[in-house]
Parts: C-alpha cells; structure tokens; sequence
C-alpha cells in the first residue's frame, strides 16, 4: 500500500514538472490556415457560394420531371413563384455536404388550413420520383397542423424545436446545413444524414440524425447514393423564393 502511494505521489511530482516546463506555444496551431472567405453584405452571398438565384434567371435551375429542359416557374420582381401544375424543379448540379440559404414567402393572401396553406418544400437531396429529404415550408403563423409537418419540420421525421414563422406575405429565410448519409459498397448505410437548421435565424433543427428519405405515409428508409440535386416542390401554391445560394462544404480535415 505504501509503495503504491509513494508511485503515486511520484506520477504527481512528475506531472507536476511537465506543467511547470510547459508553454503557451506547446498547444498553438498554426497550419494549415483555413481559407479566407469574404462574408456577404446585408442579406448577400459570401464570396466562395454558388448563386443558385440571384433575382434574374432561373439558369441554375431545371425541371425536376425532365431534367433536360428548363425550369418552368415563373421569374418576376427579384423572385421566383411556383407555377402551380408544372411540376418541381431541381438544381442542375448535384452537391453532397452544404450550406444553403433561402428565402421564401407564402401568399398575403390565404385561404386555406392546416396543410394547404403555403405549402412547398425544399428536398436537401433529391433521390428523384418526388422523393428525397424534405424540411417543410407552410404558413405556420396562425395555422394550426400537425407537428412534424409543420414549418421548418424534416417532414414527418423532426418538429422544430420552436415556431418562428412570420406572417403570410413576410419573407422568411432558411438557413440550412446538410450531412449528406454515407453508405457502405454493398449499400448498407455507414452513416445517417445530418440537418441543422435556422428559420429567421432561430434555431429550429440542431444537428438531427435522419432514420431515411422523407415520406408521406409509412417510415422512412435509406436508399443508397451519391451527390444528388436540390429541389423545390410544387404542392399547387404560389410560394415565391429568392437570394439563394449554397457552399458545398469539404470533409472535415482529420487531426
């Protein structure tokens, strides 16, 4: 017992030496340096996005039924609207881990509840067919519906952790980091996907781990695959959008 008190006793001295001969600089780290990028100004894209809508076309975009031809929404004011019957429309690129930020507006005036009140969507990733990973977009200001299909929900998966929908004819923003999930050769999945997310900078997702693709009726389940588009839903209303951009995010660095 005595000995095994005076190792310890030793072990502390020791320890003790290392601390008085460490330095500040010993846990500096200096390289490699992360990469510069200039912050947008008020409501602007920071200088390493990609512009998916800046107020003019919708050059970045294409119909989600047949990608070869151009999205058939309408463009007018700064914005762009659902035309109600024409189908979604995706992005032309396929990303896999990103930042994405969009604004989006639901009429001024509604007429509809619960559901059929402003509603789209933005699948994070498009698996096609209509299908992929939704967060919900509704007016959800004074409309009551259920909750985890509710604004800024993972549709059917998520509730956000708070309401922070403004009024119809507000334009609200989404801010929206996506993990795309990872799968194994034979297709097995090696890890779920990811979303954090802000609606009208209030955090309304932190970091939840997906269990699948969203689905209306039944459980959701994964399918495997790579990059894939981003797509906007037509659900028959005229939700407007606008300053969209994203940042396709590298693995982290491992240390």
């Amino acid at each position: 017992m005595l000995a095994k008190a005076m190792m310890m006793v030793a072990g502390l001295s020791m320890a003790s030496l290392a601390l008085a001969q460490a330095t500040p600089k010993d846990t500096e780290v200096w390289t490699p340096e992360p990469g510069r990028v200039r912050p947008g100004a008020a409501h602007g894209a920071p200088s390493d996005a990609l512009v998916l809508f800046g107020g003019k076309d919708l050059g970045e975009w294409v119909s989600a039924g047949a990608p070869d031809r151009p999205a058939p929404w309408t463009v007018a004011h700064g914005a762009f609207t659902v035309l109600g019957g024409s189908g979604d429309i995706q992005t032309r690129r396929s990303f896999t881990d990103y930042q994405l930020h969009i604004e989006w507006r639901v009429p001024s005036t509604l007429t509809g509840s619960g559901q059929a009140r402003g509603n789209s969507g933005v699948f994070l990733a498009s698996t096609g067919n209509g299908s992929g990973y939704e967060i919900q977009i509704l007016d959800c200001h004074d409309n009551k519906t259920y909750v985890n299909g509710q604004a800024a929900s993972i549709y059917k998966q998520h509730i956000p952790l708070v309401n922070a929908c403004a009024a119809p004819g507000e334009w609200q923003s989404y801010d929206i980091v996506w993990t795309a999930p990872r799968f194994a050769a034979d297709g097995t999945l090696a890890s779920p996907a990811y979303v954090t997310a802000l609606h009208n900078g209030v955090l309304v997702q932190n970091h939840v781990a997906l269990p699948g693709e969203s689905v209306h009726v039944g459980k959701p389940a994964y399918r495997k695959h790579g990059a894939l588009p981003i797509r906007l839903q037509d659900h028959g209303d005229a939700v407007s959008f606008r300053n969209i951009w994203v940042r396709p995010l590298a693995a982290a660095p491992a240390r």
